[in-house]
């Protein structure tokens, strides 16, 4: 006879008798004889507690026990799961490579600055307290940096840009591809910075001081470049800088700036002819489209049937421009205008009464009041006025109005790009990619990255600031990607209704149906990208340590992750976090 050793188990049997069912607890031994599996019954455990019961079960499983005077126990916890995804992200884009091939504490303090700017961006005194409650501080280099050793970094960075630049323009622009250019500002905190003046404010902070700055981005959105001005510089005036880079730092032999009209002035694009290998792709004004209008270049007739048609003008000779004309736009511009000659109609009602009532009687007086109401929205021009010593009378200018009207919804894109490169359906597109930037700059100044208010009072501080936080997005911006599933952004966006790159991008239906049932296919639940950092952060890692055993040395634990987690670790090149790990206490 011949017969195995076998494996032993704890079998949980139930029976029902009388409407009752009862648990039996045994301890079973399966082994082979002969060739035959059999079982074998050891003992019957149901007498023992529960608790003891599966304590006997585990052993058999092979897991481990302590004994009381061996139980471990906990130093300190550091929220670990948040910055060690951003810090896996950043290493698979080769971020800290970027900053520098060798190791050093000046490229660990600003690795774990970029983590810290896309986790929770603060003043940097700020964060050098934020991160004592994180992992981040295992690394020495970060542990022991005070606020003057992460300006020195700074000022380290600031020294690497254009190398930085470099390499991610190699990265991402190609030779023939767009390049996309846009300015924006942000405040500043003080009046010691040479940077600091007063300018057109976008961000709605009067009386502030603003430094202005330009980033370059490709054509999926991504940043590459950005360059730092004094907030009154206007916008056309930086337009130089970025044919520099582009033509003598980036080596590109030929590419496609696309820009707002605002910044591709008629004066610019005389400059940019003048270089070799630069195809541009902007707007027209205004006012050029209404001179265009009355000059009989635009149909209007052509939209019974179409939303865009390209034509040819004597104004603007080697250019392609494509007429476009969106309904939505040109029922909100409509509605806009509205609104605004209602208000405006209702403030001249009121100084009507005001002379009429003799408190204005001057002229002059009149007049100045006058020029307050129409410069307060803009729409003064769209009414007739009369103003004379005690009187002053108005009514709307109903002609200028329906003037203007014919042309809500109407733009006109202009180009260089010939037709046999560039479609006049991408032309379109190329210009509608501006919105990218805006996103960009959206981010920028949001809680993801909080540029502002910028507390520097030097002028490299300021440059390396900005840079920090380009670095940071250009991290968000991957890191959105990898995790798009789990979020509420659509992962196929670009679809446009009825196929006309006119009309806005429609959602795609997953990213519809994450939005109405607020989970994935899965069942997950969606999130923000806040709130899935947040989520990651639950993952600790502890220095935990036996108190009778003082010859044991601390060590880590790092608290399991679960399946959700686990991927998205997984999607920010992160393996093998879920584990327990042992590994010294850095000293």
């Amino acid at each position: 006879m011949k017969r195995g050793k076998g494996a032993v188990y704890v079998a949980e049997i139930k029976r029902r008798y009388k409407n009752k069912v009862y648990t039996s607890y045994l301890l079973r031994r399966v082994y082979r004889e002969n060739g035959k599996v059999k079982q074998q019954t050891l003992g019957n455990l149901s007498a023992l507690p529960l608790e003891a019961i599966e304590l006997i079960r585990g052993v058999l499983r092979g897991q481990h026990y302590l004994p009381d005077d061996q139980v471990l126990q906990k130093r300190r916890t550091w929220l670990h799961g948040h910055v060690a995804a951003v810090g896996a992200m950043v290493r698979s884009l080769g971020i800290d490579q970027l900053l520098s091939p060798e190791p050093s504490e000046q490229r660990e303090r600003l690795v774990a600055m970029i983590i810290a700017r896309v986790v929770a961006p603060h003043t940097k005194l700020a964060t050098t307290r934020w991160w004592q409650n994180t992992s981040l501080v295992n690394e020495p280099a970060v542990a022991e940096a005070t606020e003057d050793d992460l300006y020195e970094a700074m000022d380290w960075l600031l020294d690497r840009q254009p190398d930085i630049e470099r390499s991610l323009a190699a990265r991402h622009l190609a030779e023939g591809g767009l390049v996309l250019y846009d300015l924006t500002s942000s405040y500043v905190e003080g009046s010691h910075c040479p940077l600091a003046a007063r300018g057109h404010n976008r961000d709605g902070k009067k009386g502030k001081l603003q430094v202005n700055y330009g980033l370059l981005l490709d054509p999926q959105g991504r940043p590459v470049a950005v360059q730092v001005y004094r907030g009154n510089t206007a916008d056309p005036k930086t337009v130089a800088d970025q044919l520099h880079k582009i033509k003598d730092q980036y080596q590109l032999g030929h590419v496609v700036l696309v820009s707002d009209r605002g910044m591709l002035t008629s004066a610019r694009i005389r400059e940019i002819r003048t270089v070799e290998g630069i195809d541009w792709i902007s707007a027209l004004r205004a006012k050029e489209i209404q001179k265009l209008a009355d000059g009989g270049a635009i149909p209007l007739s052509l939209f019974d049937e179409r939303d865009l048609a390209e034509i040819d003008s004597p104004e603007f000779p080697g250019e392609r421009l494509i007429i476009c004309r969106n309904p939505l736009l040109a029922e909100d511009r409509a509605r806009t205008r509205r609104e605004l000659v209602d208000a405006t109609e209702a403030l001249l009602g009121r100084l009507a009464r005001r002379v009429a009532a003799g408190q204005l009687k001057r002229a002059d007086k009149i007049g100045q009041a006058l020029g307050r109401i129409q410069n307060r929205y803009k729409v003064g021009k769209h009414f007739i006025c009369e103003v004379s010593e005690g009187h002053f009378a108005f009514r709307r200018d109903e002609a200028k109005i329906k003037h203007e009207a014919a042309l809500d919804g109407i733009y006109v894109v202009r180009t260089s790009v010939p037709a046999a490169s560039l479609s006049t359906e991408g032309v379109v597109l190329g210009y509608k990619s501006l919105a990218l930037a805006e996103q960009a700059f959206k981010t920028f100044k949001s809680v993801d990255i909080r540029v502002r208010p910028i507390h520097h009072r030097l002028a490299r501080r300021v440059r390396a600031h900005i840079l920090l936080c380009m670095l940071a997005y250009y991290v968000e911006w991957h890191l959105r990607q990898a995790w798009a599933p789990y979020l509420f952004e659509d992962e196929h966006p670009g679809r446009h209704e009825g196929d006309s790159p006119i009309r806005p991008a429609q959602r795609s239906e997953p990213a519809l149906r994450k939005a109405a049932t607020k989970q994935t296919p899965d069942g997950e639940t969606v999130h923000s990208f806040h709130t899935l950092l947040e989520l990651l952060s639950t993952v600790t890692r502890d220095e935990v340590y036996i108190p009778p055993r003082p010859e044991v040395a601390p060590f880590y634990l790092v608290t399991e992750a679960d399946p959700l987690q686990q991927e998205l670790f997984r999607r920010a090149g992160l393996e093998g976090v879920s584990t327990t790990r042992r590994q010294k206490t850095p000293a």
